[in-house]
């Protein structure tokens, strides 16, 4: 009558397609959460300064002489 499929007609593979349907949104929810986090990152992420960048900065603001940059620059390399 049922010719062996049971009462909602699936047959032997039926009851494994939601293990596959679940497998397939997992991997769809991972790539979207993968890619949103690539996207908050910059492709070139900011060089960090150096000390002489930021000796140089104060030197343009005027914090420093000239007497005194050249000889902090000196104790930096």
């Amino acid at each position: 009558m049922m010719n062996g499929f049971g009462c909602h007609g699936w047959g032997m593979g039926m009851g494994w397609w939601w293990v596959i349907g679940l497998i397939i949104v997992i991997a769809v929810v991972w790539m979207v959460v993968k890619g949103m986090s690539q996207n908050n990152r910059p492709g070139n992420p900011p060089e960090s300064k150096s000390a002489l960048d930021y000796l140089k900065e104060r030197y343009a603001r005027g914090e420093i002489n000239k007497q005194e940059f050249e000889e902090r620059k000196k104790d930096l390399m």
